[in-house]
């Protein structure tokens, strides 16, 4: 798996790497604190949170660990939110994707359908992957949802899987695709972009 920075676009959508050029239009796009609700970062809330979000993805990046992603808005132009591959394990062709949060206004529409089809066909494509997973909060319905509306298999629940920045323990159910499944999966995608949604 050749796992290196790359810029992957779609219609309504490019997904660049991010960097710290982004910063200002991210702190403006992540201002609604429910945004953060069920995320592991606590409130990003203003131009220092976002500054030490953005460098500790990209100094996972530099790892190998992580490849973080800036969610460009094509029709606006703006930074929109963010999202990345993590969890990469290089020996068994597998990645997670997942950190992904959007401005509240781009929240419900196409972008999260349109991001996740340039991801996992990236993934699967040209990484090669034989599964990617995701995974979320046991108290974060809308992203179960999200994710089921991906066409992924929940798998099952990891119990106190972590600690939120607000000292909550957190359970985290996860999600899979598998490469047999990406065919399938994929279709449904494109009839969802088709219709907007």
């Amino acid at each position: 798996m050749d796992v290196h920075p790359i810029t992957l676009t779609g219609r309504l959508v490019r997904l660049e790497p991010l960097s710290e050029t982004h910063i200002p239009g991210l702190t403006i796009a992540g201002q609604d604190e429910c945004i953060w609700r069920h995320l592991p970062y606590g409130i990003i809330n203003t131009a220092e949170k976002m500054r030490q979000l953005v460098r500790s993805q990209i100094e996972m990046a530099q790892k190998g660990c992580d490849l973080p992603f800036a969610v460009i808005h094509l029709p606006s132009g703006k930074p929109i939110g963010c999202t990345r591959y993590l969890e990469i394990s290089r020996p068994h062709r597998k990645l997670e994707i997942g950190g992904t949060w959007y401005g509240t206004e781009y929240q419900r529409t196409g972008v999260n359908t349109e991001c996740k089809y340039l991801l996992l066909g990236h993934a699967f494509k040209i990484l090669g992957c034989i599964r990617v997973q995701f995974k979320t909060d046991v108290r974060n319905e809308r992203s179960q949802r999200a994710i089921e509306r991906l066409g992924a298999v929940r798998e099952g629940v990891l119990r106190n899987h972590m600690i939120r920045a607000d000292g909550l323990t957190r359970d985290s159910i996860y999600y899979s695709i598998l490469a047999s499944e990406w065919p399938a999966v994929k279709a449904n995608l494109k009839k969802k972009m088709e219709r907007g949604s």
